[in-house]
C-alpha cells in the first residue's frame, strides 16, 4: 500500500493544534476544578463570618427576651442580607423556629436542612452544604449565646449553589475566551514556523531532504576525487573517504579545524574573496594535488567552501597511459601498413613474372623475420615486452630505421607489479626518442637489449645519433625540456618515462657524447619491499 506523504507545514500545524487543544483542555479542567473549590471556600468562609458577626449583635441577643423577637430581628437580618449579597440570613431560636427569613411567610416555621445540631447542641461555628427552603446552598452556621453564655439560638447565612455555579461559569468563560485567543495565536505561529522552516529547507520536504542526503553520500563516496567542505570559521563539515585516503587521515574529522589537514590558506582565500578557483596545482606533504574550490553562498552571504582535489600523479599516469596506448596503436598501424606495402610489391613481382625476385624477397623477409622472431619469441618471454617490440619493429621498418634486438637479450616473464602501462610509458618513450635521434643519420641504427640476471631487470636502448651535450644531460628529464624544434608540444616523453620508472622504485642512466650516440639504461627491481612478485 502506497504511503501518503504529508507536508511538513501540515504536520507542524496539526501538531501545534493538537498540543494546544490538549493543554487548554487540561488547564481549563484543572482551573475549573480549582476555581469551583476556591469559590465554594470563599462563599463558605464569607457565610461563616457573616453568621458570626450577626450572632454577636447585642440588639439581636436582647430581642430573644422580647415577646415578639421577629419584629426586631427580621428588619436587621434583611438589611444585612441586602447589604452583603447573601441569599438568606435566617435567625432561629434554640428549637429551630425562624425569627427571620427572606420570605416573610416562612417566619415562625421550623428551619430546614438538618444541619443545625452542631451549633445548637455543641455550640460550634462551621460551614455546611444542605438543601433548604430556597434550594441547595452553602451555609455558615453560628450559635447565639446570651449574656450568661447559654445557647439561645442560631444564625444561618447562606449562598445558593446555583449562584456559585453561575459565577464559576462566568469565570471559566473568561478563561475559555483567553484559551481561544491562545489557540488562534498558536495556529498563526505554527503557520509562520512552517513557512520559515520550508524557506530554510529551500521548499523541500523532510523525505526529499533524506533522499538527497542519501544520494549525496552515495555520490561523495563513489567519485574518485577527494571532496571536503568547511564552514566560514574553517571547521570541516564534510569529507569523503577518498579525501581521507589522499590526506592519510583516519576516523572522523567533522568539526575539526582544516588547518594542518589541508592547505588552509588556499581555502581561506576563496572564503574571503568569494570567487571560485579551478585547476589549482598545489604541493601538500608527499603529493602534488590539483584542487578546484567553490564558495558556498546563500542570501546572507558566504557560508563556507567546498573543494575537490585529486592526486596529480594519478592524472598524469592516466594521460600517459592514454598517450602511449595511442602510440602503441600507431605502431601496430605502421606494422600493418609496412606489411601491406610488401604484399603489394610481391603481388607486382608475380604479375610481372619476376618469380626469382619474388622468391628472393620472400627469403630475405623470412630470414629477417626468423632472426627477429627468434630473439623476440624465444628469448623475450614476457608478452607485454614482445608486443611493444613488435610494434616498434614495424615502426622502424616504416621509417627506414634499423632496429636491432641484440641476440644476447634474455627476459623471463616480468613480476606482477610491473604493469603494461609502466612498460609502454618507459620503453615506448625511450625507443621513440632513439628513433627521432637517428632520423637524420645516414645509416640509422637503434639497438635494444634486455636481461633479468641478478636482482634487477635491465633494459638498454642505444642509438648512433648525434648524441647529447654534457650541458643538456641534467635537463633531459625536466618536463617541457626539448632540443627539437617545431610547433607541437614536446619535452614530456622522457619526463613521463622517468616518473614511470620511479614509481617502480627503479632508475634510468644516460651515457652520451656528441656525434657518438646515446645509451639509456633502465634498472627495475624484481621485488617490492623485499617481496618477490612473479607473474
Amino acid at each position: 500500500m502506497k504511503s501518503i506523504k504529508v507536508s511538513l507545514q501540515t504536520k507542524i500545524f496539526g501538531l501545534v493544534l493538537s498540543l494546544s487543544l490538549l493543554l487548554i483542555l487540561i488547564m481549563t479542567g484543572f482551573y475549573s476544578f480549582m476555581e469551583s473549590k476556591q469559590i465554594e471556600e470563599n462563599k463558605g468562609r464569607l457565610a461563616l463570618e457573616l453568621s458570626k458577626t450577626v450572632s454577636y449583635i447585642p440588639t439581636i441577643i436582647d430581642a430573644f427576651q422580647t415577646n415578639d423577637p421577629s419584629k426586631t430581628i427580621q428588619p436587621i437580618a434583611e438589611k444585612i442580607r441586602k447589604e452583603t449579597g447573601a441569599e438568606f440570613v435566617v435567625i432561629g431560636n434554640k428549637d429551630g423556629t425562624r425569627y427571620s427569613h427572606p420570605i416573610t411567610t416562612k417566619i415562625g416555621q421550623e428551619m430546614t436542612g438538618g444541619d443545625s445540631d452542631r451549633a445548637l447542641i455543641k455550640g460550634e461555628y462551621y460551614v455546611s452544604k444542605a438543601e433548604g427552603s430556597l434550594g441547595p446552598s452553602i451555609r455558615g452556621k453560628s450559635p447565639i449565646f446570651n449574656h450568661q453564655g447559654e445557647i439561645i439560638g442560631i444564625v444561618s447565612v447562606g449562598f445558593l449553589l446555583e449562584d456559585v455555579h453561575q459565577q464559576m461559569i462566568k469565570n471559566i468563560s473568561r478563561v475559555l475566551f483567553v484559551s481561544f485567543i491562545a489557540i488562534l495565536v498558536s495556529l498563526i505561529g505554527s503557520s509562520l514556523l512552517g513557512r520559515n522552516i520550508r524557506r530554510d529547507t529551500m521548499g523541500l520536504e523532510p523525505y526529499e531532504i533524506a533522499s538527497l542526503y542519501k544520494e549525496k553520500n552515495a555520490v561523495l563516496h563513489s567519485v574518485k576525487e577527494g571532496i571536503l567542505a568547511i564552514d566560514k570559521k574553517g571547521y570541516i563539515t564534510m569529507m569523503n573517504q577518498q579525501a581521507k585516503r589522499l590526506l592519510h587521515l583516519e576516523g572522523t574529522v567533522r568539526n575539526r579545524k582544516v588547518d594542518g589537514l589541508f592547505p588552509s590558506n588556499y581555502l581561506y582565500e576563496v572564503l574571503k574573496s568569494g570567487h571560485s578557483q579551478t585547476d589549482k596545482e598545489m604541493v601538500w606533504k608527499d603529493k602534488t594535488v590539483i584542487v578546484n574550490s567553490t564558495p558556498i553562498v546563500d542570501e546572507t552571504g558566504i557560508k563556507g567552501v567546498v573543494a575537490s582535489f585529486r592526486d596529480k600523479t594519478e592524472i598524469e599516469q592516466m594521460l600517459n597511459t592514454i598517450s602511449e596506448v595511442k602510440r602503441y596503436s600507431e605502431d601496430l598501424r605502421a606494422q600493418t601498413h609496412e606489411f601491406t606495402n610488401k604484399l603489394y610489391v610481391l603481388l607486382g613481382l608475380l604479375q610481372l613474372g619476376e618469380y626469382n625476385e619474388a622468391i628472393n624477397m620472400i627469403q630475405n623477409e623470412t630470414k629477417t623475420m626468423e632472426l627477429q622472431n627468434s630473439v623476440v619469441f624465444n628469448q623475450i618471454k614476457d608478452t607485454k615486452v614482445q608486443a611493444i617490440l613488435l610494434g616498434k619493429l614495424a615502426k622502424a621498418s616504416e621509417k627506414k630505421i634499423k632496429f636491432e634486438i641484440i641476440s644476447d637479450s634474455y627476459l623471463e616473464i616480468l613480476p606482477s607489479h610491473i604493469k603494461l602501462p609502466n612498460l609502454i610509458v618507459t620503453l615506448g618513450n625511450l625507443i621513440d626518442n632513439a628513433f627521432e635521434a637517428v632520423y637524420d643519420c645516414k645509416n640509422p641504427l637503434v639497438m635494444f637489449f634486455a636481461t633479468d640476471i641478478g636482482t634487477d631487470i635491465i633494459f638498454e636502448i642505444s642509438d648512433n645519433g648525434r648524441g647529447i651535450s654534457e650541458a643538456e644531460i641534467p635537463l633531459l628529464f625536466e618536463r617541457g625540456f626539448t632540443s627539437k624544434s617545431g610547433k607541437e608540444p614536446r619535452g614530456f616523453g622522457l619526463s613521463n618515462a622517468e616518473e614511470a620508472v620511479l614509481e617502480l622504485n627503479g632508475m634510468i642512466e644516460v651515457h652520451s657524447h656528441p656525434q657518438s650516440g646515446t645509451v639509456f639504461t633502465v634498472y627495475l627491481p624484481k621485488t617490492v619491499q623485499g617481496v618477490e612478485n612473479v607473474g
